[in-house]
């Protein structure tokens, strides 16, 4: 197995090296296959933690750059040290532009729009995503999103 096509995958997925091989293995090398592979994998990983008790959490803030659209994304995760990491403060942030981009009307809305920067994705694939690279359950609670 081309350690390159591990690592490039790894990199595209957030997944981990032996996942990764895994996939490209399951799949006979096909690249496009195993980032299906490790997506549906990381759908069932999310399923799986759906049940579990919320207990920490941020909010996030968007201003955008003419100062007229602004959001806010209550987020909520297991423990506090996870709402910490860079990857939730990425969704965090990411959720907070959306919102302001797309002016969902609440979260069950939010959550089937397309995404911004990868229109082949919905919001609630990023939190699925997302789920399974941290490992703990994640709940977008609340939205909001003021206009001048």
């Amino acid at each position: 197995m081309d350690i390159k096509i591990i690592k490039k995958l790894r990199e595209e997925t957030g997944a981990g090296v032996m996942d990764a091989k895994r996939a490209l293995e399951e799949t006979r090398g096909d690249f496009k296959k195993a980032k299906d592979y490790l997506r549906e994998k990381g759908i069932e990983r999310a399923a799986k933690k759906s049940d579990r008790e919320i207990k920490a959490g941020r909010i996030f803030a968007y201003i955008h750059a003419n100062g007229k659209v602004g959001a806010l994304v209550k987020l909520g995760c297991e423990t506090d040290f996870v709402a910490k990491t860079d990857e939730f403060e990425k969704l965090g942030t990411e959720i907070a532009m959306q919102t302001a981009a797309m002016d969902p009307k609440d979260v069950k809305d939010l959550l089937e729009q397309d995404y911004i920067r990868d229109p082949s994705k919905k919001i609630k694939d990023l939190l699925t995503e997302t789920i399974a690279k941290i490992g703990e359950n994640i709940t977008l609670s609340q939205v909001s999103r003021v206009e001048i």
